[in-house]
């Protein structure tokens, strides 16, 4: 960082690495005088092409490899392809398996929410640098946060076999469905992160938050009546509604030279955001009962434009993602057919389409079948990849409020500002755009 924080003056903010989010990244903020002229989130993490990879491949491996783009939200890839390629051959899945994507869902949900409030974002309001000195700080926060990730690792090894890239997930439904008693053990460690995901709301509301409003273009998943998690339509808070096909052809996508993750637009012009921010916007009454009075309790509203506070709502849904589980586990048997048959698509060439809901955002896919089930074209459309002109355009609002800073408080609210929408950079760092002439 260089430049002064006196007014009138030439200044710039540049961080080489961010901290505290997942993947490699960067930000570029240029002043001058009084007027911010400059951001760029600058993500510079190498691109991995797995739209290329998945080209050729038969279409039941696409859960497996697409759960490779994230570490942390494997199992929103796993659901976003099932359901895309279910789409494209045709394949109605039974709710019963539906039921149980969804507990699994729920248990990713858990553990990569509470990675963000607890070792990710919380520092940043308590002026620590990171979890280590929270932990120092606090102690038993930290050991709340890390109970309630374990219990969503548990959910996520029950259903799927592992916590990382499960393995018991396969087009058209599991491999296997897990035994009434597994499931059921899975009660008491819910009905403790249950009480623990209260707890999160109370502690992260008791935050000083800035006070910033933005004027978001919210999209999400709806479900009717349910708050969307493995499924649901898509809409906007500007009236956009259809299905996801409908919908992802509304979606145009550019290369930035800052960056090599694509930037979404909505209709060519508007950009968005996904996640909590826009679930809660667009589902505030969709979620369940001790959600829904957690949030009142927090004073949110019917929707949350300040990003700062996003970690109340990605709290609330915290408890919404235990509530949903505990209810599953209760009603659970298992399923009369672990997945229902898929096979490859009469038609010469079959496009599907899936979304989901990943922790960070509506997550997109879509394929090209052939009548062999090879997959011909692929499209990954991830959820930070939608919010990076939201994120730019946030960032740009808080330099511009708080140029009287000094340097070093300037670049640690601009970090923060960032850290607002936990951005997964590994997820969005994937984009190919070939030209080929001539042999």
């Amino acid at each position: 960082m260089t430049g002064s924080p006196a007014t009138g003056r030439s200044r710039s903010v540049s961080l080489g690495a961010l901290a505290r989010v997942e993947g490699e990244g960067a930000l570029r903020i240029s002043v001058d005088g009084e007027r911010v002229t400059d951001v760029a989130l600058e993500i510079f993490e190498p691109p991995r092409y797995f739209e290329a990879l998945l080209v050729g491949r038969h279409f039941t491996e696409a859960p497996d490899l697409t759960a490779r783009i994230c570490g942390i939200c494997p199992v929103a890839y796993q659901m976003s392809a099932c359901a895309a390629v279910e789409d494209a051959c045709g394949a109605v899945v039974d709710d019963e398996i539906w039921d149980l994507r969804r507990l699994l869902y729920c248990g990713e949900w858990i553990q990569s929410h509470a990675l963000h409030v607890y070792l990710l974002h919380a520092p940043d309001f308590l002026g620590l640098a990171d979890a280590v000195e929270l932990a120092e700080h606090d102690r038993g926060a930290v050991e709340r946060g890390l109970a309630l990730k374990r219990t969503g690792n548990l959910v996520m090894s029950t259903i799927g076999g592992r916590a990382v890239h499960p393995v018991n997930v396969r087009v058209g439904g599991f491999y296997s469905a897990p035994p009434a008693e597994a499931i059921a053990s899975l009660r008491e460690p819910l009905q403790r992160a249950l009480e623990a995901a209260i707890e999160t709301v109370e502690w992260v509301g008791d935050f000083v938050f800035l006070d910033v409003e933005s004027p978001y273009a919210f999209a999400a998943l709806e479900d009717s009546g349910r708050y969307a998690i493995e499924r649901g339509r898509p809409r906007s808070s500007s009236g956009l509604s259809g299905s996801a096909d409908e919908f992802l052809a509304a979606v145009t996508e550019e290369q930035v030279p800052h960056s090599t993750a694509l930037h979404a637009r909505l209709l060519g012009t508007t950009p968005y955001l996904t996640g909590p921010l826009a679930r809660y916007a667009l589902n505030r009454a969709a979620l369940p009962p001790r959600a829904a009075e957690a949030a009142e309790h927090a004073g949110l509203g019917p929707e949350c434009r300040n990003p700062f506070r996003s970690i109340v709502v990605r709290s609330v849904e915290l408890v919404a993602a235990c509530e949903e589980a505990l209810r599953l586990v209760e009603s659970y048997q298992p399923p009369p057919r672990p997945a229902v048959p898929v096979t490859a698509p009469e038609l010469e060439r079959s496009v599907g389409t899936g979304a989901t809901e990943a922790p960070r955002g509506t997550l997109f896919q879509q394929y090209e079948i052939d009548a062999d089930g090879t997959i011909l074209r692929a499209r990954i459309v991830p959820p930070t990849s939608q919010n990076q002109l939201s994120i730019e355009e946030d960032l740009r609002r808080v330099a511009q409020n708080s140029l009287d800073l000094p340097d070093s408080e300037l670049q640690w609210r601009c970090e923060q500002a960032v850290r607002n929408h936990d951005p997964c950079i590994s997820c969005a760092a994937h984009f190919l755009d070939v030209s080929v002439v001539g042999r």
